[in-house]
């Protein structure tokens, strides 16, 4: 007779390998959006930073009213989207974006505006802004639009897109054309009181200086636009939105 195995069944199923359970897999911690908020109406900033700070995956690292620590700051604390008011500094938005795109090309501008005149929008997206909206806009679609820009993308407003599309196709079919994001702030104000009828003396005035110096800016308006008298800056000012009939 064969004799029976030693092992007994209980030691059988204790040589079997259990099976191993995977941990699931752990993500990492998503990346923060640090936003910077460039704007001169105190309320506005804080009413945007309470909003942001509630909103998952953003913070806002600073909020500003000068454009001169606007482009400190975004050297200093490198952010990934400012929102900058075109108007800051008595509408020198398109001066400090060129200068933040200057010094960090990585971060991501999105202008925040009153209005959609055509020689803002054009101006900020010339100059590097990867965004606009207008203060009309609801929070949720702000906030989208800061993931957007984050991500690479350009987000505008339904009612600048228009422009946008209308200045490229413009350019594209006559590349030598000047454009209006050459003029200073000054010199737009300028334009714009030229184009209400104001008078040299007049213009000069309300800013405090010299009819010379606006006269000065006349003609350096007429060399960036190209455009040498008064009846065609007046037309050109007026189909830019500057001014109205």
């Amino acid at each position: 007779m064969k004799k029976k195995s030693t092992k007994s069944q209980k030691g059988t199923k204790a040589a079997k390998k259990s099976p191993v359970l995977k941990s699931p897999r752990q993500e990492g911690p998503k990346k923060v959006i640090k936003i910077l908020l460039a704007e001169d109406h105190r309320i506005v900033r804080e009413c945007l930073a309470h909003r942001f700070q509630a909103e998952e995956g953003m913070a806002i690292i600073a909020e500003l009213d000068d454009g001169k620590k606007v482009v400190d700051m975004v050297r200093e604390a490198n952010p990934d989207v400012v929102i900058l008011e075109p108007g800051l500094n008595g509408g020198r938005g398109i001066e400090i974006t060129k200068e933040i795109m200057a010094q960090a090309p990585n971060t991501k501008i999105i202008a925040l505006a009153m209005s959609s005149d055509r020689l803002s929008v054009l101006g900020m997206i010339r100059a590097g802004a990867s965004g606009y909206l207008l203060k009309d806009c609801s929070f949720r679609e702000l906030a989208g639009a800061v993931r957007t820009v984050a991500s690479g993308r350009t987000y505008l407003s339904p009612g600048v897109t228009g422009l946008v599309v209308e200045d490229y196709v413009c350019r594209m079919s006559n590349p030598s054309s000047s454009g209006s994001s050459n003029l200073t702030a000054r010199e737009r104000d300028v334009l714009r009181l030229i184009a209400e009828g104001k008078r040299t003396k007049e213009i000069a005035g309300s800013f405090g200086v010299s009819a010379k110096t606006i006269e000065s800016h006349r003609r350096q308006i007429m060399e960036k636009l190209r455009l040498f008298s008064v009846a065609a800056l007046v037309k050109y000012a007026i189909r830019e939105g500057l001014a109205s009939l």
